[in-house]
């Protein structure tokens, strides 16, 4: 067997960044083992999709990578593809079966032991399996190399979903909703803060739920008011905070902490009572647009961020023009539209009236229309303002173009900022004046 210190490994990941995180974690395993990880596939003896099977373009874009990849083991150096995450766990027979050129599968149990599963797969020469029950709950003591850029980190409070919503693979994959300790949480982040990290970006499937399982009093509020006092820590991103568990004490927080970015990521979902019903969402049309009046109201700064799903089993065109008069009078300034994925053994996929594709392409296109429209208008009214925007490097059109992403902006998901005036490093905060706009992104000059 080759020398594992002289093996090089490499990591494509799909999906979330909470996926992402996953993924950074069996790196840091490997790491530590003498493994040394390369970006560039074609050099790797090892590689690892970690996937992502939450709809069918999700499980589409993941196959497909895998056959991209399976094929490096004929024309380029790899000579071990390992295939980890939601696919093999939801898919492991049907996977083996069909993917004969994968050598390991490895569900959302068992990132810790990928040492020892290639350690295995070694001595055996044949294809294995390791999908047990998915009760992995990631600890910030276990080795984890971080991949995305120095300045910016994501921190995975909880794993798991306890929310059931009719459409969802997630609690099968994931297990129950289960919170970290906010000890070890803090003891990451000044860790990461440590190594240079400014933005910290709260993730779980649902980030209000946090400290509810746990028996010391955490909550969301208290674990925020703890992350503000990390001295060097400038930015905290909150990311997939449930409508229902918003309450009065964590909005007090946003609008009164410095730290914490006036934004905020509300997974909606829809807004019409009877698919709300049947998506087996706690909140109504009344409650959410009273959180969105008292969040508009109480922060008026804030910038809010959902997504929708068109074409859910049912929805009528009544329905659906609700959601698109929603859209065009609440003006979200950030909003993403899935068309709804018929998901094998959830409750959705069972129910009478399911919509064609063409009606959800049809509806997606429009709804996605709308919100141009809508984001355009924001980002227009901004122009002549000021904001905080963190330098990420420089334009794909001029590396004279610095750009970056303003407080109000979340990393991979939202619009950037293009500067055209002002000279500032890599990871810097800075102020910027906004002179002129698109649909999606700004452009400004930055103020000394």
């Amino acid at each position: 067997m080759q020398d594992k210190a002289k093996e090089k490994v490499s990591m494509v990941s799909l999906g979330c960044p909470k996926n992402l995180v996953d993924a950074e974690v069996m790196l840091g395993y490997l790491s530590r083992e003498g493994y040394e990880v390369t970006t560039d596939e074609h050099e790797a003896e090892i590689i690892i999709v970690n996937t992502c099977s939450f709809i069918k373009e999700a499980k589409q874009e993941s196959i497909d990578t895998i056959l991209d990849l399976a094929d490096r083991k004929h024309d380029a150096r790899c000579r071990l593809l390992i295939v980890t995450g939601c696919m093999p766990q939801r898919y492991q027979e049907e996977l083996s079966m069909e993917l004969p050129e994968v050598d390991i599968f490895v569900g959302t149990g068992d990132y810790p032991r990928i040492v020892e599963i290639i350690a295995e797969q070694r001595q055996s020469g044949g294809q294995i399996r390791y999908t047990g029950d998915p009760n992995y709950l990631y600890d910030g003591e276990l080795p984890r190399l971080k991949s995305s850029p120095y300045y910016t980190a994501y921190l995975k409070i909880a794993e798991g979903c306890s929310n059931c919503c009719s459409y969802c693979v997630i609690p099968s994959l994931r297990g129950a909703f289960r919170s970290r300790p906010m000890e070890k949480l803090l003891r990451e982040a000044r860790e990461l803060v440590n190594g240079g990290v400014k933005e910290i970006n709260l993730i779980a499937q649902d980030i209000t739920t946090y400290g509810k399982d746990l028996t010391g009093g955490e909550s969301l509020e208290s674990l925020i008011g703890e992350l503000a006092g990390i001295e060097g820590l400038s930015w905290i991103r909150l990311l997939y905070a449930y409508p229902d568990g918003i309450s009065d004490s964590l909005i007090r927080i946003i609008k009164e902490e410095d730290k914490v970015c006036k934004y905020l990521d509300l997974p909606l979902q829809h807004i019409s009572d009877p698919i709300l019903q049947r998506m087996n969402r706690r909140s109504t049309e009344s409650e959410i647009r009273a959180l969105i009046s008292r969040l508009r109201s109480e922060i008026p700064a804030i910038a809010l961020r959902t997504s929708f799903i068109v074409g859910f089993p049912g929805e009528t065109e009544e329905d659906f023009t609700k959601l698109l008069h929603f859209v065009e009078e609440v003006q979200f300034e950030r909003l993403g539209v899935f068309c709804y994925s018929r998901e094998e053994g959830t409750p959705a996929a069972a129910m009478p009236d399911q919509i064609s594709e063409r009606i959800k392409r049809d509806r997606y296109k429009k709804l996605m229309r709308a919100q141009a429209r809508v984001s355009f208008k924001r980002n227009r009214r901004l122009i002549g303002t000021m904001e905080q925007v963190i330098i990420e490097g420089y334009s794909e059109e001029s590396d004279l173009l610095l750009k970056g992403r303003s407080s109000r902006q979340a990393p991979d998901i939202d619009g950037q900022v293009y500067i055209t005036a002002g000279n500032a490093n890599i990871g810097e905060i800075v102020n910027l004046r906004i002179t002129d706009s698109s649909d999606y992104d700004l452009i400004g000059e930055i103020v000394s």
